[in-house]
C-alpha cells in the first residue's frame, strides 16, 4: 500500500535577498516523501515550496491540505490539485521519483545522466549600488553570458547606470531584467523606452498582476519584450490560461512549477503557449535543492528557451547536499552523487 508524510524546515539566506516586495532572510520549506508499506527503505522525496505572499495557496489550511494529499497518495491526480500549486509540485515529485527507483530522477533523462548541462542565467539580486556592482562582476567573471537583474527598489537612475554599465564593459552580453510589478501602468512606458536604449533582453513582469487591459497594451507597444511571470499565478483551468494568452498577447512567458500548478500544469501552459508563438523558459521559485533538481529535470525534458532561471541552488547557507552544481554559467548533474536528506524527520502523520 502507497503512504506518504510531510514535514517543514525553515533555510536561511547566505545574503538577504532583496526584490521590490521586500528583504527576505529565511525561506519555509515543506516536504514530503512517498513509499510501499512492504519497503519502507526506497522512498519518492518532493518538496512542496510554499512562497509566503506570493503562492496563490497562501491561505490558511495550508498544513491541513498536505496533511489531506498524504493521506490520499494512492488517489493523487495533479488535475485536481493546482489550485494547491506547491502541494501539487511536491506530490507530482515525489510519486515520480518512487516510480523511478527512488534515487532522485524524478525526470531521468540526458541531463540526468550527465550528457548535458543547462546554461542559466546569472541572477544578480537587488541592495546598494556597490552591491548589485560587485554582484554583476562576480556573475561576468564567471562567464555569464546572461544576466538577470531585479530592479525597482534602489531607485531607477541607480539601476540604469549598473545596466549601462554592464553594457558598455561586457556589449555582448544578454541582459534582462525583473521588476516584479513594481512600476505603476502610468511610469512602465517611460522605464521600457529607456531600458531599450540598453538594448535589454526582456522584462519581466513590468506592472503588477490582473490588469489585463494596461499589460496587453505594454507588450502591444513596448520597445522591450514582456515576459509575463507573476500573472500566471492562480491561473489553472485551461480555458482561463487561453484567455490570458490571447488577451495579453505576451512575447515571453516564464513558468515557474511550484507556482503555475505544478508540472502537469506548467506543461499545458508550455503546450497552449507554444500554439500561439509564445516563446517560454523556466526559472525556479526560491526552492532547496530538492524542489530545484525536479524543475531542473522537468526543464530539461519539456524545452522552452535558454538561459533558463536555475541558478537559486546557492542561496541557502543549510541546503540539502546534492549533486546539483552550478559552474558558472551551467547547471550540470552528477550522476551517482550523493544526497543527504537525513536532515528531514518526518515524524508528522498524515491527517
Amino acid at each position: 500500500m502507497l503512504r506518504a508524510a510531510y514535514t517543514r524546515r525553515v533555510l536561511h539566506f547566505k545574503e538577504p535577498a532583496i526584490t521590490s516586495r521586500g528583504v527576505m532572510t529565511r525561506k519555509e520549506c515543506w516536504y514530503v516523501k512517498a513509499w510501499e508499506e512492504d519497503d519502507p527503505g526506497r522512498f519518492g522525496l518532493g518538496e512542496c515550496p510554499l512562497f509566503r505572499g506570493l503562492s496563490a495557496e497562501d491561505r490558511p489550511g495550508y498544513e491541513e491540505r498536505l496533511g489531506e494529499a498524504c493521506a490520499r497518495v494512492a488517489d493523487f491526480r495533479p488535475g485536481e490539485w493546482r489550485e494547491w500549486s506547491s502541494i501539487c509540485l511536491g506530490m507530482e515529485t515525489a510519486l515520480a521519483d518512487l516510480r523511478n527507483g527512488g534515487e532522485r530522477l524524478p525526470f531521468p533523462g540526458p541531463f540526468t545522466r550527465g550528457e548535458e548541462a543547462l546554461e542559466i542565467n546569472g541572477l544578480v539580486w537587488m541592495g546598494s549600488r556597490e552591491q548589485v556592482a560587485r554582484r554583476v562582476e562576480e556573475k561576468l567573471a564567471a562567464g555569464f553570458r546572461c544576466l538577470k537583474l531585479k530592479i525597482g527598489a534602489i531607485g531607477l537612475r541607480e539601476e540604469l547606470e549598473l545596466l549601462r554599465s554592464a553594457r558598455d564593459r561586457f556589449p555582448g552580453v544578454q541582459l534582462r531584467v525583473d521588476a516584479n510589478g513594481a512600476f505603476t501602468p502610468g511610469e512602465a512606458p517611460r522605464v521600457l523606452e529607456q531600458l531599450a536604449r540598453l538594448g535589454v533582453h526582456s522584462i519581466e513582469q513590468p506592472i503588477r498582476r490582473g490588469q489585463w487591459r494596461e499589460m496587453r497594451a505594454l507588450c502591444r507597444e513596448s520597445p522591450v519584450p514582456v515576459a509575463l511571470d507573476e500573472e500566471l499565478i492562480g491561473i489553472t483551468r485551461r480555458e482561463e490560461k487561453i484567455a490570458l494568452l490571447e488577451e495579453i498577447a505576451p512575447r515571453y512567458i516564464v513558468l515557474k512549477p511550484s507556482l503555475d500548478g505544478g508540472f502537469d500544469s506548467s506543461g499545458e501552459w508550455a503546450a497552449l503557449a507554444g500554439e500561439r508563438g509564445v516563446d517560454w523558459w523556466a526559472t525556479s521559485a526560491l526552492e532547496s535543492n530538492v524542489g530545484l533538481n525536479a524543475v531542473a529535470q522537468w526543464a530539461a525534458l519539456a524545452g522552452g528557451i535558454s538561459p533558463r532561471g536555475l541558478g537559486t541552488g546557492q542561496l541557502y547557507a543549510d541546503n540539502i547536499p546534492s549533486p546539483l552544481e552550478s559552474r558558472g554559467r551551467f547547471l550540470t548533474y552528477h550522476p551517482g552523487g550523493a544526497w543527504d536528506s537525513r536532515s528531514l524527520e518526518f515524524n508528522r502523520p498524515p491527517a
